[in-house]
């Protein structure tokens, strides 16, 4: 198989990659099997993910806008299938400026799309996110919850899902949707909360907590989340959409006395700051149908992610210093 992989080059895209090329994911990195990365290279696309598989024979890179729709028809022709991660993502930069995040989830999409159609790829798997959702009290979200955005990131994220179902509807693509819950993970930018609070903390910087630091997520390693992502694209029912979480919710103040306690810091490091505007309270995915149709499971446990995660920054100052000095974070 052929795949184009969009932002490849980011945190989630670049695991893949490498789980892909490594054959840490089922049916992967078979004879002849090979992955053209397509990322335009933002700030928080870092070409050093990429360093281990570089010299793979089945890898290739394109620096690319996926809204440039000439290099696009340059790059696609050939390629069976796209895995599509490419995408802004960060909740706090979407709520200052919310128009990059349109034109790059949105349009983009709409962009790759039509591209795709152009070349009659046989699969466009597209990466979104449980935000999509809104928020939710009690429960768990299935796949048939209307989404209910609450912020201009996870609106444009619902807006791409929605042209990448009605592809399906309308033209008869082969699309599939995937929908994660918070990931965490080592090569994570650190603007993110786990890989912010862990480097502020190795350094003796303090942290903020938003609000009453109640806020809940459920947590899943980027290992997991990537073997989900395959299972969809390789065995998925086209136009669905399939959840994949980690079944591990907890409190944005008991995530901080997590790494509090694996840093060595205390609770004076910890800064309580204004909530987030539209900051949803909490998020839970029904994992049931990716579990029963495809069979998968996270395998991660979160301790021990978390632990191995903490332990990856330490021994990563190289990658990530120069990330934060450059973002100023």
């Amino acid at each position: 198989m052929k795949i184009l992989v969009t932002g490849g080059a980011g945190f989630i895209g670049s695991e893949y990659v490498r789980a892909l090329l490594s054959e840490r994911l089922p049916g992967s990195a078979g004879a002849g099997d090979t992955v053209t990365v397509y990322d335009k290279l933002t700030y928080s696309g870092n070409p050093a993910n990429l360093d281990p598989v570089r010299s793979h024979p089945g890898f290739s890179f394109v620096q690319g806008d996926i809204n440039d729709a000439a290099l696009l028809d340059e790059v696609l022709p050939g390629h069976d299938a796209i895995v599509h991660f490419a995408a802004e993502s960060h909740v706090d930069r979407s709520i200052l400026g919310a128009t990059d995040f349109v034109t790059t989830n949105v349009l983009g999409t709409q962009t790759l799309l039509d591209a795709a159609r152009r070349h009659r790829i046989g699969r466009f798997l597209h990466v979104s996110t449980d935000e999509v959702y809104g928020s939710i009290d009690e429960g768990s979200w299935t796949e048939q919850w209307p989404i209910n955005p609450n912020s201009p990131y996870s609106a444009a994220k619902a807006g791409s899902d929605l042209l990448v179902l009605a592809a399906h509807r309308t033209h008869g693509m082969d699309t599939v949707v995937t929908r994660c819950s918070n990931n965490y993970g080592h090569h994570h930018f650190p603007e993110k909360v786990i890989p912010l609070f862990i480097t502020n903390l190795m350094d003796g910087r303090h942290v903020p907590l938003y609000g009453d630091g109640g806020n809940v997520r459920d947590w899943l390693h980027v290992s997991d989340h990537c073997r989900g992502i395959h299972l969809a694209l390789t065995k998925g029912r086209a136009g669905e959409v399939y959840n994949i979480g980690g079944g591990v919710e907890t409190t944005n103040k008991e995530l901080t006395e997590l790494l509090l306690t694996a840093t060595g810091r205390d609770w004076t490091y910890v800064d309580y700051v204004e909530d987030r505007k539209g900051h949803d309270r909490r998020y839970s995915l029904d994992i049931s149908k990716i579990s029963q149709e495809l069979g998968y499971r996270p395998q991660v446990e979160f301790a021990d992610g978390l632990a191995a995660t903490v332990a990856w920054y330490q021994d990563n100052r190289a990658w990530w210093e120069p990330l934060k000095a450059k973002a100023a974070l």
